[in-house]
């Protein structure tokens, strides 16, 4: 399984950014997917999840109202729309593909991981 997170850049406070990560070497429809991110010093953190379907999604507090998560099955391809982002969201940010087709908020609960992309929100 292949996860290639893209969409990543350096933004002023306010832009937005949409994150691309493309999968590969599964049949993607058939699982839930998700997007963390890691700040410097910091432990990974949840930050939006998908079902398999795109039928039900979940967010962390820090991104509700601001982060959309969605997801292609054609294209095999899950996004993150950020928008008013804040230079506390600067962190690589990493997509993941779950066990399964129900999505979850637990590291635990990802089987596979992108290398990541780097988002810095500058003040």
């Amino acid at each position: 399984v292949q996860l290639q997170a893209s969409g990543g850049g350096l933004v002023q406070a306010g832009a937005s950014l949409r994150l691309s990560c493309a999968a590969s070497g599964r049949t993607f429809s058939r699982y839930a997917m998700g997007w963390f991110r890691q700040a410097p010093g910091k432990e990974r953190e949840f930050v939006a999840a998908i079902n398999w379907s795109g039928g039900r999604t979940a967010y962390a507090n820090s991104g509700k109202g601001r982060f959309t998560i969605s997801r292609d099955n054609a294209k095999n391809t899950v996004y993150l729309q950020m928008n008013s982002l804040k230079p506390e969201d600067t962190a690589v940010y990493y997509c993941a593909t779950d066990l399964d087709g129900t999505l979850s908020t637990e590291l635990s609960e990802y089987a596979y991981w992108g290398q990541g992309t780097l988002v810095t929100v500058s003040s």
